[in-house]
């Protein structure tokens, strides 16, 4: 199969180029870092690169939290407009085979549920518990504290900031471009991606490569909130077999399917934090009670949809994983 790859040149792209090498399918790169010319938002430079293409691997994004809401429109840019322009070009050229990039930051906050009132939603925190130092959600009906599990793709989208936001329009685009072509879509929702190659020094940056960057210069991790915030981290490698695991299946035409992407095992941000420190030879975090607006409490998602229906499972353990990237050069 011949695949183009959209920001193939970046930390999860270019992990996606080497998996689709090693299975014998031939990728093509297509990345402003490797030509400034390879913006998916340019029309015409993607139409030449879908010229003998049967799938597309979309991985091509502006990333993280950001700065502030003053990014919103580079974001939207980017990720929905350049969307849509690869969308329409593939409608074009009869390229009818999709996987997206999806992201687990269109659930907002994960699964919770009450001892009283059973499985709730809550809304954003409040300004004035994150000040005092209340981070963690409550009933929204009783106010009594809750159980975090884990969430499965059937739960309502509730996107917390822009980026989850223009992921979730990702979805949708994609949706609507499988029904009008009757096209094969994925959307594979990635959790806590880390791994050689992870960008660093930048506010995109996943908080891995943020713990991984203070280690290399000497200084203790941040960890923001208590520390006990969970996530679930999954390595690159692992993320990169999931699309060519997608690319490969026979899935269904004319509907978007989305698929959790994750290890399975939630882990806090304390933990990760002390796991990368010690294998990194220390000096161990600092639990700071600083927050960022937009950050969600918990979130840690069910694969076993990935698991059952594409056979894909995680090779990369937590330990064995922050070992790896703890010693990488320079985080990368």
């Amino acid at each position: 199969m011949r695949v183009l790859v959209t920001g193939g040149a970046g930390f999860i792209g270019s992990h996606v180029v080497e998996a689709l090498r090693e299975r014998g399918h031939e990728p093509v790169v297509y990345d402003v870092r490797d030509d400034p010319a390879a913006d998916v938002r340019d029309a015409a430079a993607v139409a030449r690169a879908l010229a003998g293409v049967d799938a597309v691997c979309h991985q091509a994004a502006m990333v993280g939290l950001g700065t502030g809401f003053a990014d919103a429109t580079e974001y939207v840019s980017r990720n929905d407009l350049g969307t849509a322009v690869l969308l329409g070009a593939m409608a074009e050229a009869g390229v009818g085979r999709l996987v997206l990039a999806g992201s687990m930051v269109v659930y907002g906050e994960g699964r919770y549920e009450c001892r009283a009132h059973g499985v709730v939603r809550p809304g954003p925190r409040a300004v004035a518990d994150l000040d005092a130092g209340r981070f963690e959600p409550l009933c929204p009906v009783c106010g009594q504290d809750l159980s975090p599990g884990l969430v499965g793709e059937d739960a309502p989208a509730d996107p917390r900031n822009v980026y989850a936001t223009t992921k979730l329009a990702q979805e949708h685009l994609s949706a609507a471009w499988a029904r009008v072509t009757a096209g094969s879509a994925v959307s594979l929702r990635y959790h806590n991606v880390y791994g050689p190659r992870m960008p660093r020094d930048t506010p995109y940056a996943g908080v891995a490569s943020f713990f991984r960057s203070a280690l290399a210069r000497g200084e203790a991790p941040r960890v923001f909130e208590d520390g006990r915030q969970r996530r679930d981290f999954v390595h690159v490698r692992d993320v990169a077999a999931a699309n060519v695991a997608a690319l490969e299946a026979d899935t269904a035409e004319g509907v978007l399917r989305v698929y959790n992407t994750g290890s399975g095992e939630p882990h806090s941000v304390g933990e990760m934090a002390r796991a990368l420190a010690a294998a990194h030879g220390g000096p161990r975090p600092v639990v700071t009670g600083e927050y960022r607006l937009g950050d969600v409490r918990h979130i840690t998602a069910d694969p076993a949809r990935l698991r059952a229906e594409l056979g894909w499972r995680p090779a990369v353990g937590f330990a064995e994983g922050m070992r790896e990237f703890a010693a990488a050069p320079d985080g990368r």
